[in-house]
């Protein structure tokens, strides 16, 4: 059986755990926080999260966990069929993680954790954030998905990056960053009454105290 290692509060590792979930692949969840220390950097070479562990050992990187599990797994497709359909697929996850998630990340500490950020990582971040959220405009297709009607790995990533980064504008921004993109607020409407997606909120909101008293404490 397929062991995901990581935690309930990481977007990344509730991506990978949206995939199995929404192909009905039995799986074991396996807490695990990362950091430098030799046990973590035994299974995740950049000690991060999350790791999904195989008959034939362990892989990271969020991106390459969830084709693995694409190319092997039974279950709901999640890539569309054709090469080139794929490839689009593939496109918008990139353009999602980094030119959305990875902006509204440089402000999670002030949105989420009562930390403050510079204002000239602020400032960057926000134009890079705006600009992505107006590529992802123009290339997706949002008919109701992000790809077409079929949902694919691209909703894996636009389900768990564009949240925060919604939440990134509000709270650090003071801004609807969605306000002339209601397919985007559409979407993730939507996906708030998947099953799987209130399991996976469910899971994070029950380990939240433990990880910001560990976030407080620096203890892992």
């Amino acid at each position: 059986m397929l062991k995901l290692h990581g935690f309930a509060v990481s977007n990344y590792y509730n991506m990978v755990k949206l995939a199995l979930l929404e192909k009905g692949v039995p799986f074991e969840e396996v807490l695990f926080f990362g950091g430098p220390g030799p046990a973590s950097l035994k299974i995740s070479p950049c000690g991060k999260v999350p790791v999904l562990e195989t008959e034939h050992g362990f892989l990271s990187e969020t991106n390459l966990i969830l084709d693995y599990i694409e190319q092997t797994q039974p279950g709901k497709a999640l890539l569309p069929e054709g090469v080139f359909a794929q490839a689009k697929v593939r496109e918008l996850a990139k353009e999602i993680e980094l030119y959305i998630e990875l902006p509204a990340r440089a402000c999670y500490p002030e949105a989420f954790f009562g930390a403050q950020v510079d204002p000239a990582i602020k400032q960057k971040a926000k134009a890079e954030l705006l600009a992505g959220l107006a590529a992802l405009k123009r290339n997706g297709a949002f008919a109701p998905y992000v790809a077409g009607e079929q949902m694919t790995l691209a909703d894996i990533l636009f389900c768990y990056s564009v949240d925060l980064a919604y939440a990134v504008g509000k709270k650090v921004f003071d801004m609807d960053v969605l306000a002339d993109f209601p397919q985007a607020k559409a979407l993730l409407e939507h996906f708030k009454q998947n099953p799987n997606v209130q399991r996976n909120a469910a899971d994070k909101e029950a380990q939240m105290p433990a990880f910001l008293e560990m976030v407080r404490t620096g203890k892992r």
